[in-house]
């Protein structure tokens, strides 16, 4: 059953996968209760300023060379889908399998991209969106955030003045790989389109973009989405595949996914042994880093390098001696 802020998953294994269900959240779930609770959506936003004791800004890493030792992948979620807020939208809307963010999931974005400026200690050099377009929403706050000339703040959020950006920053692609789960697992069936013609157009989805961020000349890992009626086991493959695929082909920047809920779930299990995924909350993301010395050097191994709970993504892994 689909509940009105919540959509289902399931648990995803580091090396196998179960069929027990369980729920992505859309604000809080307790996962110790069968009782679900919602706190508002202010209590559960990034902070806006991070503790710079323990964190260097975007700014200062853009000033050194890259550290060619470590390549990092984030996988991010997209923020909070108006049809879990307003269950009428569905059906009002001409492309129902396609909801738009509400107001305050863009700010979540925002805020979002905000941590990632002060927390992640290195800079973000392409970014890579499903074209999904509560993706490209989120993607787009996102990518404001990051490039912006100025320490971007939620005044400057608010004002009625574009916030200003740097487009050498960063660049942009849309990837089709990064595509939500095309099953009834993820979207109900009767709101998918009859005649299988997703109408994604590119071109206006790019438009959404600060000026001079895409780059249309990337070659897309998936030319095409993935065909409806795809297994679980089989979207969690496309997304661990898309994230290698885009790794390897720019091992010398650092990447910032962004997609759905089953990627960043899958971007834990495929490279954190013994993991289980159980949440995975609006703009929640991992952490991934690999060494590497250049770009005609073998790669080494993806570890995880987030702590549990801390970016949104809770799971367990097995104690000790079982």
């Amino acid at each position: 059953m689909w509940l009105s802020k919540l959509t289902k998953l399931t648990p995803m294994l580091s090396s196998s996968f179960s069929t027990q269900s369980f729920t992505r959240k859309a604000l809080f779930v307790s996962a110790n209760s069968a009782s679900i609770q919602l706190r508002p959506l202010s209590q559960n936003l990034p902070e806006m300023d991070a503790d710079k004791s323990q964190s260097k800004s975007i700014s200062e890493a853009s000033d050194r060379p890259t550290d060619h030792r470590f390549q990092n992948v984030v996988v991010m979620r997209h923020g909070d889908r108006i049809d879990n807020f307003e269950p009428l939208w569905t059906s009002q809307s001409p492309r129902p399998w396609d909801p738009p963010l509400v107001e305050e999931g863009k700010v979540r974005a925002f805020c979002t991209g905000t941590k990632l400026r002060s927390g992640l200690g290195f800079p973000i050099h392409r970014v890579f969106v499903s074209p999904f377009v509560r993706c490209v929403e989120t993607a787009v706050q996102v990518v404001t955030a990051l490039s912006a000339t100025e320490d971007p703040s939620l005044s400057k959020y608010e004002s009625d003045q574009p916030v200003p950006v740097d487009p050498s920053k960063l660049k942009v692609s849309i990837e089709y790989g990064l595509s939500e789960m095309l099953n009834k697992e993820a979207i109900r069936g009767d709101l998918a389109p009859k005649d299988g013609q997703w109408g994604f157009n590119i071109a206006d989805l790019e438009a959404m973009f600060p000026a001079g961020t895409v780059d249309q000349t990337a070659e897309r890992v998936y030319k095409e989405l993935p065909q409806w009626g795809e297994s679980v086991t089989g979207a969690r493959a496309r997304y661990v595949h898309v994230i290698e695929a885009l790794a390897d082909k720019y091992p010398t920047e650092n990447l910032l996914l962004v997609s759905h809920g089953e990627g960043v779930g899958s971007s834990i299990s495929a490279f954190l042994e013994g993991a289980t995924v159980y949440e995975v909350e609006y703009c929640a993301y991992s952490e991934l880093r690999r060494p590497i010395k250049n770009r005609s050097s073998a790669a080494g191994k993806f570890e995880v390098m987030v702590n549990r709970g801390r970016t949104g993504v809770s799971y367990s892994l097995p104690t000790s001696g079982t």
